[in-house]
């Protein structure tokens, strides 16, 4: 196939991805585009979200419609320039959808990879692996969440390294035991499941309560810890949206929840059916209940919080940054300001509390940069 032929395809968004929605075009069929630019909205079982253009030309083709429901890796459309004949990119999707079919035969005897298990600290952990090299990547998300928040991040980071995302006690496939619910007691988890695995030192990036577990991590044992990213880190300040935190905990019904997980993003329309399908799902596995309630009771006392790491920042030894979304409206931006020197702040203007998935592009790359420090 022609390399002045670019061939834009359904993405990959976390391992266990079979197929998306291609929910619109950004881009007439005809029009330039540039590497960077929104070119489709894609709808997966966890959320909907703009997938960017990674060539250069005109968009030559539209092969997928919108609505048009199809299995990761088919094509949605052709990226070339404008110069070609018409007949040399109708033989590009020929040829590629041919080769699709066998490809796509062949992937299927197989079906998505699942999340490994483990005996961590006398609770069982759930965690998936991706990629290869050191110091390993471990990613740990926030209240409520589980190892898929990072299905934009961690197949990209994983291009150069080992990476590791794990759920939680009380979150995800992972036992419902947390104890007291102490963000302490989490860190400890965290560091004996560094031991299982034998990761004596590691790259940690966290998300809002996974930000102060790592954060308390790195305080107590800053040898283990190569680098720091923070996203919309918990423990920066007092203030709380205590409305999401009792939403979170309290609501059963599908209309509320889709409300109560829309304050999470800048644009609440990237809440999708599945995501509060699965929400709901979780919440009434056993011991999921006590277990939120735990954890919210110790780290978000009459809707403020407990804990607050801020002072702790300036005595990092290790390479550390702090990204967050300025529409955030669970955690004030506002509590990243007067931030040590040695801390940089990335305040991105077009997402909320998920920057990691609403602006997963710049996240990543963020996080790379500092990797390479």
């Amino acid at each position: 196939m022609s390399d002045a032929i670019k061939a834009v395809t359904m993405p990959k968004w976390g391992l266990a991805m079979e197929e998306g929605t291609l929910v619109a075009w950004h881009v007439p069929e005809g029009a330039p585009v540039r590497p960077g630019d929104d070119l489709v909205d894609i709808e997966t079982t966890k959320i909907t979200n703009v997938m960017e253009s990674t060539a250069g030309g005109n968009l030559r083709r539209r092969v997928v419609d919108e609505g048009a429901c199809v299995p990761v890796g088919a094509l949605l459309g052709v990226v070339a320039d404008a110069s070609l004949p018409d007949a040399e990119i109708d033989a590009f999707v020929v040829r590629f959808n041919a080769d699709f079919v066998v490809a796509a035969a062949a992937a299927a005897e197989t079906g998505p990879p699942e999340p490994e298990m483990m005996e961590v600290a006398g609770n069982r952990i759930s965690y998936q692996r991706m990629g290869e090299g050191s110091p390993p990547l471990v990613l740990v998300h926030g209240f409520g969440g589980d190892l898929n928040n990072w299905l934009f991040n961690q197949p990209v980071l994983a291009a150069s390294r080992a990476t590791y995302a794990l759920d939680l006690p009380g979150h995800g496939r992972s036992g419902k035991d947390v104890g007291s619910g102490e963000i302490t007691a989490f860190a400890r988890t965290l560091t004996a499941f560094l031991d299982a695995l034998r990761l004596e030192q590691v790259h940690l990036v966290g998300h809002s309560l996974g930000g102060a577990i790592v954060l308390d991590l790195a305080v107590r044992q800053p040898e283990r810890v190569a680098s720091l990213t923070l996203i919309a880190p918990a423990a920066l300040g007092g203030e709380i949206n205590a409305d999401y935190i009792e939403g979170f905990i309290a609501t059963g019904r599908r209309k509320e929840m889709r409300a109560v997980l829309g304050m999470l993003f800048a644009d609440p329309a990237l809440v999708s059916r599945d995501m509060v399908d699965e929400i709901l799902k979780y919440k009434r596995l056993d011991g999921v209940a006590a277990a939120l309630a735990a954890i919210a009771g110790d780290a978000f006392p009459d809707g403020r919080q407990s804990r607050d790491l801020k002072s702790c920042l300036g005595d990092l030894r290790m390479p550390a940054q702090v990204i967050w979304g300025r529409q955030d409206r669970i955690l004030p931006v506002a509590q990243g300001d007067g931030l040590p020197a040695n801390v940089p702040m990335h305040v991105l203007d077009d997402a909320g509390h998920m920057a990691h998935m609403e602006a997963a592009t710049q996240v990543n790359a963020l996080i790379e940069d500092l990797l390479g420090q």
